[in-house]
């Protein structure tokens, strides 16, 4: 609880994900300077470069991205690759849970609606990999904590 008597709470990506994905990237680099090295096809080259590089900005953005939602009395800090943004309660306008059917697999996404200083809408959009936490369950405590 804060001075003010509110919960901090925060959801960031599962610790072994990151890992995980940090432990891919240096396998994927290895992989590639393994097909550079014995002159592999050009094509098996690019496909070992684009993983390495994909595997390694996921890695960094999930390392860097914490917390990936952290939210107080003063309204939500959304963490990214190169900063974090804060958006005040007011300026919130909505928070709902969208349940799709992908592949035949029903999920669910978290989306909040705010607004800009400015005025510009934005639609942030959480999965369950960014919280760690099913967006079911991560919406009723949001909309608890909002004044």
């Amino acid at each position: 609880m804060s001075d003010q008597g509110w919960a901090v709470r925060q959801w960031s990506p599962a610790a072994g994900l990151v890992v995980a994905g940090w432990v891919l990237t240096v396998a994927a680099a290895g992989w590639c300077t393994a097909l550079w090295i014995a002159g592999s096809d050009p094509a098996g080259r690019l496909i070992a470069g684009i993983a390495t590089v994909g595997i390694g900005v996921a890695s960094l953005f999930g390392s860097r991205a914490r917390p990936r939602l952290q939210v107080d009395a003063d309204g939500l800090t959304v963490g990214g690759l190169l900063r974090a943004r804060h958006h005040p309660w007011p300026l919130v306008q909505g928070v709902r849970v969208l349940r799709v059917r992908r592949l035949g697999r029903d999920s669910s996404l978290l989306e909040i609606d705010t607004r800009t200083a400015g005025g510009d809408e934005r639609l942030l959009v959480f999965g369950r990999l960014e919280l760690n936490a099913d967006p079911e369950d991560v919406a009723p405590q949001l909309l608890e904590l909002r004044p």
